[in-house]
């Protein structure tokens, strides 16, 4: 590698990682998750502004396969933490709700998402009508479990009935999402690997079958030695890692084999030794390699030359995005008996996207779902569902209120 890309390298990696901290923490300042000024980074380093000149200066042509493999890298260590922080045991726990609600926010943007799309694709068709349907109306069903529990965190709201209720919502609609997007890749051949992608299911069974008992005797072995949990990262990436190439070698993106992965890590032994592990690898995660990743993506989105024809496109993005997550999961949680406030609570953070959809977006630009025009849309419609959220939880749900929900829920969870 000559000396001058090397150069650039550098000096492009600290860029993005200063450009991505000063506006993370104008977002925060403005009461918005950091991801969202991360996200605003990446675009305000592409083509959008400046006709791209910033991103020709910073970094040239050869040097952006690195910084793409060092985003995919970041990709998978961030869908494994999302693997490792569903909490299963909390869906159980809390019964009917979170099922209620994830499954209306799911299928009803998903039924509106597959309507748009069929309008959409005479003019956005890439390969097979049914793959960017599925695609389409997936992308829309999303929501952001990581973004949702940081607003949770930030607001006070994690030790509420409504904040676990909607975490528990969250981690089912995740599930669900990427099942649909699993489905939409296989239809659609959309990955490279065609018939092996017939192995998917059997690749799943295996997971939860081998894998999982695998890991769950290692980390057992590494208690009873006393070995520290520390110790056990370097075998737990390299499950990481060979699952997220198993994932890509049968078509379906590296994504879905980190997730996998981190769903199957034993939630019990050693001390915790799972949360252990996540708090090692998320910090060069979230600070390093992701704001990699909102740079490389935002090369991508282009809002300078949209014609009339695009926004309107885009207003009917909005419109089913945001109707049919909020009516879904109100309609949800009043199913099961919640009242107007509480549902309308429920029905605003399951309608945040944020950076689980950007990672979606990707795929489905580098799978071919998505031209330039339709990724630069819903890129556009992710960063807006997920800003309206604090203001709307402000006024529907104001700090008084979480306070006083989060004393009695206290009470009623400790002992009598």
């Amino acid at each position: 590698m000559p000396t001058h890309q090397i150069q650039a390298l550098f000096l492009g990696l600290a860029a993005i990682l200063v450009l991505a901290r000063v506006l993370g923490l104008v977002a925060a300042r403005l009461g918005q998750p950091p991801v969202i000024g991360e996200i605003i980074a990446g675009i305000a380093m592409g083509p959008t502004l400046f006709g791209g000149q910033i991103a020709s200066t910073l970094f040239p042509t050869e040097i952006r396969p690195l910084l793409a493999a060092l985003a995919n890298v970041g990709l998978a260590l961030f869908m494994f933490i999302v693997g490792c922080e569903l909490e299963l045991a909390t869906v159980v726990e809390r019964k009917l709700m979170p099922i209620s609600v994830s499954v209306g926010s799911t299928v009803l943007p998903f039924l509106l998402g597959s309507g748009l799309g069929l309008y959409l694709y005479a003019d956005h068709h890439h390969g097979s009508r049914l793959g960017f349907v599925l695609f389409f109306a997936a992308s829309m069903s999303v929501t952001a479990f990581p973004v949702l529990a940081r607003i949770l965190s930030d607001r006070g709201m994690t030790q509420t009935r409504l904040g676990a209720v909607a975490l528990a919502s969250a981690a089912i609609s995740d599930v669900l999402a990427w099942g649909l997007l699993a489905v939409a890749v296989t239809v659609s051949g959309g990955g490279s690997g065609q018939w092996r992608t017939l192995l998917l299911p059997v690749f799943v069974v295996l997971m939860f079958t081998v894998i999982r008992p695998a890991l769950a005797w290692l980390v057992t072995a590494c208690s009873n030695r006393g070995t520290p949990p520390a110790e056990l990262l370097v075998p737990v990436v390299v499950g990481l890692l060979l699952s997220s190439w198993a994932a890509e070698w049968m078509g379906v993106h590296l994504i879905f084999g980190a997730f996998l992965f981190g769903a199957v890590m034993p939630r019990d032994g050693l001390h915790g030794a799972r949360r252990q592990i996540v708090a090692r690898i998320e910090p060069v995660t979230t600070l390093v390699l992701l704001p990699i990743f909102f740079i490389v993506a935002g090369f991508k989105v282009d809002l300078s030359d949209l014609g009339a024809a695009a926004w309107g496109e885009l207003v009917l993005i909005m419109l089913v995005a945001i109707l049919g997550k909020t009516l879904g999961a109100y309609l949800g949680a009043r199913a099961q008996g919640a009242g107007n406030r509480d549902a309308a609570v429920l029905a605003t953070l399951m309608n945040t996207r944020g950076l689980t959809e950007l990672v979606i977006l990707s795929v489905g630009l580098q799978l071919g779902f998505l031209d330039g025009q339709l990724y630069s849309l819903m890129v556009v419609m992710a960063v807006i569902t997920t800003t309206m959220a604090g203001p709307l939880l402000a006024w529907l749900y104001p700090r008084r209120q979480v306070e006083q929900d989060a004393a009695e829920f206290a009470a009623t969870a400790s002992p009598s």
